[in-house]
């Protein structure tokens, strides 16, 4: 196993039992439901490692799990693409990094999209900056890897299932393998 994979499996090992904010599954739950909703839509070995690895920041940061309730936004997409950038190149950092202005771009643009997301999830909205106005709208849209990042977010969105029984993080240890180093500039 590339020793990227073996570090995120220890991270998760180590952190991913926490709370996923207010919902109902832990950190691991979600990222691994993330990962193989991937795998179900057939994305390739990057989207899967993004799906699986685009809310690390969370396991970064030694902020309170109740963070959001008291109004601070943890900035874990910048956490994470920080991380991520070590390890990995664009088809995985930056969906990672692009997920939160995905769900803004995502309320902005669909009527009934904001009316689907979870209440953590409507309360981190407003903390991440709301909806987007205009430009922000081109620019997101402009980005090489927006259809990558509005993919991701739609199974974010999902994996938070309580009931729904995945493979284990070992089974997407391959997909890491695939794409660790890849695009890296030292």
């Amino acid at each position: 196993m590339h020793p990227t994979t073996l570090r995120i499996i220890e991270l998760f090992h180590r952190s991913g039992n926490s709370q996923y904010g207010h919902e109902a599954v832990t950190q691991l739950q979600h990222a691994l439901q993330a990962a193989w909703m991937g795998e179900r839509d057939g994305a390739d070995a990057a989207l899967i490692t993004a799906a699986l690895l685009h809310d690390i920041g969370h396991l970064l940061h030694d902020l309170p799990d109740d963070a959001p309730d008291q109004g601070i936004d943890d900035r874990h997409e910048v956490l994470g693409e920080q991380w991520l950038t070590r390890h990995f190149g664009p088809e995985v950092v930056d969906p990672v990094r692009m997920h939160v202005d995905a769900k803004r771009y995502l309320c902005t643009a669909e009527a009934d999209y904001l009316a689907k997301l979870s209440p953590p999830s409507v309360q981190s909205l407003h903390l991440q900056g709301g909806l987007m106005n205009a430009a922000e709208v081109e620019v997101f849209r402009a980005h090489p890897h927006f259809e990558r990042a509005v993919r991701l977010r739609r199974w974010d969105d999902e994996a938070k299932d309580p009931a729904l029984e995945t493979p284990p993080i070992g089974h997407f240890a391959r997909y890491i393998d695939e794409v660790a180093g890849q695009g890296v500039t030292a």
